[in-house]
């Protein structure tokens, strides 16, 4: 079973609300919230993953410094095994646009289950709930 790697961040706006991005239509698990990020590609560190994916999904700019480890996710779908490292960003340059059709929502922690998400993102829930 190949394991794919794929880096996420809990975007932290200043009222410690979390932003989620709603996966589009065309997608796998199309209509679930998630975490923004993506693949990590060949030679990149997930912290470079993640700076490239913000700037291409959202619009967005922030830097290494600015991205803290907080957790991982680690789950098996039918097909592949997914490790995700979660990170914390509390800076960046820009106001998040969505810039592939996906939907955007500002989350107070103890809301988050109230957006349905993906298996292997509904265990880093309680520990973002109690970091925050």
């Amino acid at each position: 079973m190949k394991t794919l790697l794929v880096s996420a961040v809990a975007l932290i706006d200043p009222e410690g609300r979390v932003l989620l991005a709603q996966r589009p239509e065309g997608k796998s698990l199309a209509g679930l919230w998630e975490f923004p990020g993506g693949k990590v590609e060949p030679g990149e560190t997930p912290e470079r993953a993640l700076i490239r994916e913000l700037k291409e999904e959202l619009g967005i700019d922030t830097w290494q410094s600015c991205l803290a480890p907080l957790t991982f996710a680690s789950h098996t779908y039918d097909d592949f095994h997914l490790l995700m490292p979660l990170f914390a960003c509390r800076r960046w340059d820009g106001i998040p646009v969505p810039q592939e059709g996906q939907k955007l929502a500002w989350v107070r922690p103890q809301n988050l289950r109230d957006y349905p998400m993906p298996a292997a993102d509904l265990p880093l829930i309680p520990i973002l709930r109690d970091w925050l």
